[in-house]
């Protein structure tokens, strides 16, 4: 098996262990944007199993080292990559930043904390991927403070076209340890959703916003 599938599978196996996604076809969840949704990912749930949060960080390192040798820093979206992000850093001995979604209101009115060098390529980290939008956010802070951004690694993506779109119009290289497909693979084999269900999924999966539950 190529190390690429292995780590997405056993990704996807952890993610479903601990019920960090959770897939209910008949009983939808409403995200905040209004969709309605078979699957929920919360992927913040991972750093309270310290096995499964050094498999993912070691992981996400070892991607970084070999797509990305020249990183000298490590940018975590907040706030739900804050934590990983951190501990990715700490595997790669980088320096390590977060980004808010907007600076703050108060204060220094800062959208980037840490110390960051402009002379320092930087790997943003993130948990989840849907539309990219939020996750762009982020990178757009960074660049706007003249930092070099090599690339995106995250946890997991839903593999929307759209973030697909989103990602290449903004030149951003993203690489994900699991994503949609290897998840829905996953959990018809363990026993998670019955296989009728399969095709519920794949089909919120090509028009989540037209999707309805039947």
């Amino acid at each position: 098996m190529p190390k690429e599938l292995s780590t997405a599978k056993k990704v996807a196996e952890y993610l479903l262990q601990i019920k960090a996604i959770k897939l209910e076809p008949k009983n939808p969840f409403t995200w905040a944007s209004g969709w309605k949704s078979p699957i929920y990912c919360d992927n913040r749930i991972t750093l309270s199993y310290p096995e499964i949060r050094r498999f993912l960080s070691q992981a996400m390192a070892d991607e970084i080292k070999i797509k990305y040798p020249q990183t000298k820093a490590i940018a975590g979206v907040a706030t739900g990559a804050i934590g990983i992000g951190m501990m990715v850093a700490e595997a790669l001995d980088l320096p390590f930043m977060y980004v808010r979604p907007q600076p703050k209101k108060h204060g220094r009115q800062n959208q980037i904390e840490g110390r960051y060098d402009v002379d320092a390529p930087t790997v943003v980290i993130e948990d989840l991927i849907s539309t990219g939008k939020s996750s762009l956010q982020a990178v757009e802070a960074l660049r706007k403070a003249n930092i070099d951004v090599l690339g995106m690694i995250a946890l997991f993506s839903y593999e929307f076209d759209v973030a697909k779109d989103n990602m290449m119009d903004a030149e951003v290289e993203l690489t994900t340890l699991s994503g949609y497909n290897t998840l829905i693979e996953t959990a018809i084999k363990a026993g998670y959703i019955e296989i009728d269900q399969e095709e519920v999924l794949k089909q919120w999966r090509k028009a989540p916003v037209l999707w309805s539950p039947k």
